[in-house]
C-alpha cells in the first residue's frame, strides 16, 4: 500500500466554465467536440490551465519565511538548474529550461527547497520571462534581505519555436542582480563562473 497519494483539488465551479470555452474553441476551429477522442478534452485541457496559473493565488514571500533560520553564513548559497515550465503570456504557449538562483546570506538563511519553490509560484502564472527573472530576484531581496541576489533564466519557446519565426533552436537567457552581485564584478563573476560549470 502507498504511503503517499498525490490529489488535486478543484473549483468545480471554475473549471466547468473554463471547459465551456475549450469546447467552443474546439468546434471554433471546425473539430467534432462529441468525437470519442475529444469528449473529455475541454475539463482536461481546464484542469491543466488551472494547475499551470495556479501561482496566481500563493504567497511565494510566506514560503520562504515558512524556513527561516538565522545563521552566521556569509558564503554564497547556489542552487542551479531548477526545472522552470511557465506559460507565455502573449499567446499562452509554454517556455521551459532552468533558473539558476543564488543570494549571499545576511544572518538568515532560509531552506534549500524553498528557492525553486520560489521559482515554481511564479512561473505557474501567465508569464514573460524578463518579469519571471526580477520577480523571483525581488521576492528573495525583499523576504531575506541578504547581501545580493542573483537569478539567471535560460528558457525555451515554443512561441518562437512552433509559430512565428520558427526558430527552433533559439535560447532566451535574462538575469537579475541586486547588491554584491550588481555592483561587485569579482561576485558577479564566481556566480557566472559556477553557474556554468558541468554538474557533477
Amino acid at each position: 500500500m502507498s504511503l503517499y497519494r498525490r490529489e488535486d483539488h478543484y473549483d468545480e465551479a471554475a473549471i466547468g466554465g473554463m471547459a465551456d470555452h475549450y469546447r467552443a474553441l474546439i468546434e471554433a476551429i471546425g473539430e467534432d467536440a462529441d468525437r470519442e477522442g475529444l469528449m473529455k478534452t475541454p475539463e482536461r485541457a481546464a484542469k491543466a490551465l488551472a494547475f499551470l496559473t495556479q501561482g496566481q493565488s500563493v504567497d511565494p514571500a510566506a514560503i520562504l519565511r515558512s524556513a527561516l533560520f538565522e545563521e552566521e553564513c556569509e558564503e554564497m548559497v547556489l542552487i542551479r538548474d531548477i526545472e522552470v515550465f511557465s506559460l507565455c503570456e502573449h499567446h499562452m504557449l509554454p517556455f521551459l529550461g532552468k533558473a539558476h538562483v543564488a543570494y549571499l546570506p545576511q544572518g538568515r538563511i532560509t531552506g534549500l527547497s524553498k528557492i525553486p519553490r520560489v521559482v515554481d509560484v511564479f512561473a505557474r502564472r501567465l508569464q514573460v520571462q524578463e518579469r519571471l527573472t526580477r520577480q523571483i530576484r525581488d521576492c528573495i531581496q525583499e523576504t531575506l534581505d541578504p547581501k545580493g541576489v542573483a537569478v539567471v533564466i535560460e528558457a525555451r519557446h515554443l512561441c518562437m519555436q512552433m509559430r512565428g519565426v520558427e526558430k527552433q533552436h533559439s535560447l532566451t537567457t535574462t538575469s537579475a542582480f541586486t547588491g554584491a552581485f550588481l555592483n561587485d564584478p569579482k561576485t558577479r563573476k564566481e556566480f557566472i563562473r559556477l553557474i556554468d560549470t558541468q554538474g557533477v
